[in-house]
């Protein structure tokens, strides 16, 4: 296999050639191949031509918005897509992740938080094939399965394609059995003090897992809704 091959391939698309520039050299210097697309019609084209192994995406671009690329992406793909906003896009923001973006960083924004989460994403897309890893970094607990270095999950033996912020929500809830977390300790647990989330976004979040869970396993029931609380992953029965 070449080395073209498997370098991982980062596409970026936004309209400011500035941004395109600076931010392509920084992760060019990370060893990565990058290519760039400056509105989000050609982007999108660039996107399902070349199957890149992630995608950054501006919302606010001519001719085809980041929200509408992200939404005909997703019919065809599950690419990881990190998004760039402006203050004044939480709106927008918020719609993007609950079409299935995996996470977002405002602009201005450092170039090394961008270059953290890229690689997060990527160590999760390109280590889930079954390998060795450190034990005490294997959650499990009844039939789930949590994996902290790989981002992986996996329930009853079957893996399932969460994103990382669904990942860091489940881990949040899993790892203390029977314990409420408000949905601000779940902002901070998936996102940190980073950005600002609305409370709802939350909530969609754990909709989306559930619908993922019982695509596997139709019983599944194991995250509960404390109304007006938060959120809590059912404690096992006694054998």
């Amino acid at each position: 296999m070449s080395p073209a091959q498997t370098t991982p391939h980062i596409i970026l698309v936004d309209d400011d050639k500035n941004i395109v520039t600076s931010v392509k050299i920084a992760l060019e210097s990370e060893g990565w191949r990058v290519s760039s697309f400056h509105d989000g019609e050609e982007g999108l084209a660039g996107i399902l031509d070349n199957t890149p192994d992630l995608v950054v995406l501006d919302i606010k671009m001519p001719r085809m918005d980041g929200i509408e690329v992200l939404q005909k992406l997703r019919e065809q793909s599950q690419v990881p897509v990190i998004f760039l906003t402006s203050k004044d896009d939480e709106v927008d923001e918020i719609v993007g992740l609950k079409m299935g973006a995996d996470d977002y960083i405002t602009k201005p924004f450092s170039q090394r938080l961008l270059i953290t989460r890229i690689q997060t994403l990527l160590r999760r897309e390109q280590q889930r094939s079954p390998d060795s890893t450190e034990a005490d970094q294997i959650l499990t607990y009844g039939d789930l399965m949590l994996d902290r270095n790989r981002y992986l999950c996996a329930w009853a033996g079957q893996l399932l394609d969460l994103t990382v912020t669904e990942f860091l929500l489940l881990l949040a809830l899993a790892s203390r059995p029977g314990h409420v977390k408000n949905r601000e300790q779940l902002i901070d647990a998936a996102y940190g003090n980073q950005i600002y989330v609305d409370e709802r976004t939350i909530d969609s979040h754990i909709k989306r897992i559930r619908k993922k869970f019982k695509k596997i396993d139709d019983d599944f029931d194991n995250i509960e809704t404390l109304y007006g609380i938060g959120y809590k992953y059912k404690e096992a029965s006694p054998a």
